[in-house]
């Protein structure tokens, strides 16, 4: 479908079904890319730099690349629309695979980083997929929109650390440097997304909805949507601090494996964990996404701090226990999914169409950057304190965000 003239008529409706299906088919795609990237990173860093420590750098770099990017794609997006700027995403990321494989056979680590950085880049682009979601969608499905697409990242997000292992046969079986296999998964489903958002999403979501505000503008329609500073700080604020203890814990969690499972065995045990984490972050964001729309936004974000508190005391009693791990990192999914889904779509609601694509990459940047340097500390934090402890220090940001919400609503 071509984009539509500035004068055309359009059915907004169907076209905003027609893209949360063309989102929800990106995500597939990326999350088989990025969740096969996402569980090789920590061990690929321990490897080629020889410091567990170090692990964290991996996790600090995808995010760093994240952050670096998020404000440029949404300016781009902006300017150019959802389509040229998740495209370029999609670019950068079939970069970053490239050269995260050239840094694996020349054993170079800081290479490494500037691979997994530019891997990150393109995550900076799907993150804003879920924000294309909202362009076009009423306020009643504004919450289920947005976490129709991030739920659809599950399919391809519990598949990608589940091709680990067939990745190392092939990987071997060609001559690939060890633990670079699963990237050759990586690299296709990115090529097919990218051609997916270039040749499939039209009209581009946000210029229609830019030009459907225009005119209401000229034909003195009221803006239905009134700025709301204060309550969009929140919704960055509790976005960003769940995914830092998302992050943080997630990222070490390979590592930890590696020292609770026989050697055999960790390929699989990680696989199989980082999948049903992914399932726990992806998994249920409907009903998520149907519980921010029905009883609110913020008593969801709540929510979301209750379950990643539950995971976390899991992960610091049973932090010996390859089940505990499992049953830790699916809770810390699932409190992520319902803080991010409703989180994303306060920050929509709370801001204007005009200002929504520089703060959704204000958001995307701080999320992201605070996430980095959480999963450096973390690497520090695991190596003094031990997995079980790590966790202890991941409450602290799960307490802010539950202050935050009690003075948002003494505040309102």
């Amino acid at each position: 479908m071509p984009d539509l003239a500035a004068g055309a008529a359009v059915d907004v409706a169907l076209v905003q079904r027609r893209t949360v299906r063309v989102l929800a088919a990106g995500q597939v795609l990326a999350g088989v890319a990025f969740g096969s990237t996402l569980s090789l990173g920590a061990l690929l860093a321990a490897d080629l730099s020889g410091q567990e420590a170090l692990s964290g750098f991996a996790t600090a770099s995808v995010t760093l690349g994240a952050a670096l990017t998020a404000i440029p794609l949404a300016r781009l997006a902006s300017r150019r629309g959802r389509r040229f700027a998740l495209s370029t995403g999609n670019v950068m990321a079939l970069a970053g695979i490239s050269v995260v494989i050239a840094a694996a056979a020349l054993r170079l680590f800081p290479l490494l980083l500037v691979g997994i950085a530019l891997i990150g880049a393109g995550n900076a682009g799907t993150l804003q997929a879920r924000f294309a979601a909202t362009d076009l969608a009423s306020t009643a499905r504004r919450g289920r929109d947005l976490a129709t697409v991030v739920w659809a990242t599950t399919v391809g997000g519990v598949v990608g650390p589940l091709l680990l292992a067939p990745g190392e046969v092939l990987g071997a079986s060609i001559g690939m440097p060890r633990l670079t296999g699963a990237y050759l998964f990586s690299f296709a489903a990115q090529a097919c997304a990218l051609a997916l958002y270039v040749l499939v999403l039209r009209p581009d979501p946000l210029l229609l909805a830019q030009r459907r505000d225009r005119e209401n503008a000229a034909a003195a329609v009221a803006d239905a949507v009134t700025d709301r500073p204060a309550l969009a700080r929140y919704a960055m604020f509790a976005v960003a601090a769940s995914h830092v203890t998302m992050a943080s814990v997630m990222a070490m969690t390979p590592v930890h494996l590696s020292h609770i499972v026989a050697p055999d065995a960790v390929t699989l045990a990680v696989g199989v964990t980082i999948a049903l984490h992914v399932f726990g972050m992806y998994g249920l964001s409907p009903v998520f996404g149907i519980l921010a729309d029905r009883i609110g936004r913020i008593p969801v974000v709540v929510v979301g701090q209750v379950l990643l508190a539950a995971a976390l005391a899991v992960a610091a009693t049973l932090s010996w226990s390859q089940a505990g791990v499992l049953v830790a990192l699916v809770l810390l999914g699932l409190g992520w999914s319902a803080a991010t889904v409703a989180g994303s779509a306060l920050l929509t609601e709370a801001t204007p169409l005009a200002s929504r694509p520089r703060r959704q990459g204000r958001s995307d940047t701080l999320m992201t950057a605070c996430a980095a340097v959480g999963s450096v500390l973390a690497g520090v934090i695991l190596n003094g304190a031990g997995y079980g402890g790590l966790a202890l220090w991941a409450l602290l940001p799960v307490a802010a965000v539950c202050l935050g919400a009690l003075w948002v609503r003494l505040r309102a």
